[in-house]
């Protein structure tokens, strides 16, 4: 199995990045166009796109202000065997945020542009949480 793997700090506290990765009304300052979830153990969320990107995951793992993984339950036929998450550690300068999207079928290029997006949208989620910054969404990667 293949994956795509992106680090960086993000210049506020753990729990404020857990915040945006985790609940809906944050994750669409940065991800999909809406979104519902909470961040529980089985729990089902919903990233909505546009038309025909109507996706879901499942929270497989998650520890409050420590880690979450979302595994992919309808998407993209690339997508559907995979699981993505991030885990977050304290950094002198704010979080240390470690972000995965695992369990690839194939290393095809629907991964390798997925890997350019997230490190887009990545960026776009320090963006949102160290300057207030919202990339409209028609406009994100």
């Amino acid at each position: 199995m293949n994956a795509i793997y992106h680090s960086f700090v993000v210049e506020v506290d753990p729990p404020k990045v857990f915040a945006a990765i985790t609940e809906p009304e944050h994750l669409i300052q940065w991800w999909p166009k809406r979104c519902s979830g909470i961040a529980e153990i089985g729990a089902e969320y919903n990233f909505f796109f546009e038309e025909p990107y109507n996706w879901f995951a499942k929270v497989s793992e998650i520890k409050v202000n420590e880690s979450i993984a979302f595994k992919m339950t309808k998407s993209d036929p690339d997508w559907d065997p995979t699981t993505f998450g991030f885990d977050l550690k304290d950094h002198k300068k704010g979080t240390y945020v470690s972000f995965y999207h695992k369990d690839w079928p194939d290393q095809n290029e629907h991964m390798k542009y997925s890997s350019f997006c997230w490190a887009m949208l990545l960026n776009g989620l320090k963006d949102y949480l160290e300057k207030g910054k919202v990339i409209p969404f028609e406009e994100r990667a």
